[in-house]
């Protein structure tokens, strides 16, 4: 996956930073640690701009997120409650448990989608309750477009100082990914074993 990464990104310049980090938000297998160090060692080779690297990559990644905000838009929020009451443990939540998420994401959503867009793997599941709880798409976009831009100048910038040993990004980050995974995994079993159905309503007397 690299050799292909850095070949895009040699061949293509800023649309292949486009593409690539367009497919990291929708394909969260590809991650953006690999993808914009380099990129960030171009700019110090003075192969591609430094503000143009962010310009792209920031870019791409607002756009790949779009499919997935629309997925939770369209499912829509009352569909996923009857999902939940059907298929509960499973997904780990029950119907109260998506109100209260979904209120939640009508409080703080542009918070939650901004540190969200730091995390891998996070950054993608992010956009889809968002959709669910369909947050206004400009304040999605802005939420989006900031948690993006910081995370890329994190990436280009140390790429840029770091130069022909970008790869260390990777090292250092990659391991931050399965602890997320992980952390991912454990807490579903947790809420698998734990799971409760939704109190049944009470009819009106």
């Amino acid at each position: 996956m690299t050799d292909w990464i850095i070949q895009t990104i040699s061949q293509w310049g800023y649309a292949g930073i486009f593409a690539v980090m367009l497919a990291e938000s929708i394909f969260p297998p590809i991650p953006s640690e690999l993808i914009i160090p380099f990129a960030g060692f171009a700019a110090a080779n003075g192969d591609l701009n430094f503000f143009g690297v962010l310009a792209a990559a920031t870019f791409g990644a607002v756009v790949g997120m779009l499919p997935w905000y629309y997925a939770g838009r369209l499912f829509g929020l009352e569909r996923v409650r009857r999902l939940a009451d059907r298929f509960g443990r499973v997904m780990t939540l029950n119907a109260e448990e998506i109100d209260v998420a979904v209120n939640w994401f009508h409080r703080f959503g542009p918070i939650i989608v901004l540190f969200g867009r730091l995390m891998p793997l996070i950054r993608t599941l992010i956009s889809i309750p968002a959709g669910l709880a369909r947050m206004p798409l400009p304040v999605f976009l802005l939420a989006s477009t900031s948690g993006a831009l910081i995370w890329n100048i994190i990436l280009t910038t140390a790429g840029y100082l770091l130069h022909e040993h970008y790869e260390l990004v990777e090292v250092i980050l990659d391991p931050l990914s399965y602890v997320v995974l992980a952390l991912v995994v454990l807490i579903y079993l947790v809420r698998l074993v734990m799971w409760k159905p939704s109190k049944p309503s009470t009819p009106a007397e």
